[in-house]
């Protein structure tokens, strides 16, 4: 598939944005707490290469992806339970430490808002991970509302909780669009029948952002946000 030629998205009312990889780079806090639990198991430290492939589809995948360097898949599920536990106790304790804002985040939030655009936070992050890292951030008064990985019984790349989102701000999807940097927010996008843009210094599984099916690849937020406009145009099929 070639990359997605960008087009203008107009009438648009609202804006869903994933958090890891695409405002946040939070892989290091990963590394941290994922080494950590290791160290408890016995086992040997991970480089952030390897665990920012495994990131972006919640935390069990996460803890379940990191147990399988090591162990079968018999052996990873007996370790599981203590593993998660462990993972979330060290998480707990340094979230935000050693996360850091990728550049044009704040000036692209700013943009959309200056737009009118009412914002939402979309993450397979657990609330209670979001939350505070959002607060830590100074990222949270952008958001009329986060949703975490565990805020419903389903997380990207379903679709429920963008039209969730579309639910409670009273729009019907083709006037929400969804920022994110991997397969599973296009794939809840499309599903839910929202437009999407698409960063490509995220976390995307280990695979080639230009293989997702987006309406474009943007360099940062600021880029995206240039390209959203609340204003109805002839861009938009309606």
């Amino acid at each position: 598939m070639n990359a997605p030629e960008r087009v203008m998205l107009s009438n648009i009312g609202a804006v869903i944005i994933d958090l890891d990889g695409t405002m946040l780079h939070t892989a290091p806090d990963f590394q941290v707490a994922i080494n950590r639990m290791r160290d408890e198991l016995g086992l040997a430290p991970l480089t952030i290469d390897t665990i920012t492939d495994f990131v972006g589809k919640g935390t069990e995948s996460l803890i379940r992806r990191v147990l399988s360097v090591d162990f079968d898949s018999m052996e990873t599920e007996r370790h599981f339970e203590q593993a998660l536990t462990s993972y979330q106790r060290h998480y707990l304790a340094i979230n935000g430490d050693y996360t850091t804002i990728y550049p044009y985040v704040r000036e692209g939030l700013d943009a959309l808002q200056t737009k009118g655009l009412r914002l939402a936070c979309v993450t397979n992050k657990p609330i209670a991970f979001a939350l505070p890292l959002l607060e830590k951030m100074g990222l949270r008064p952008y958001f009329e509302l986060v949703y975490g990985g565990d805020s419903f019984p389903r997380k990207k790349p379903d679709p429920y909780p963008l039209l969730r989102v579309c639910e409670d701000f009273e729009l019907p999807p083709t006037r929400v669009a969804a920022i994110g940097d991997s397969s599973n927010d296009a794939q809840a996008a499309r599903a839910a029948g929202c437009r999407v843009l698409i960063v490509p210094y995220g976390y995307n599984h280990g695979q080639s952002i230009q293989e997702v099916d987006s309406d474009g690849i943007v360099s940062t937020l600021l880029d995206a946000a240039h390209l959203i406009s609340a204003e109805i145009t002839t861009y938009v099929s309606r």
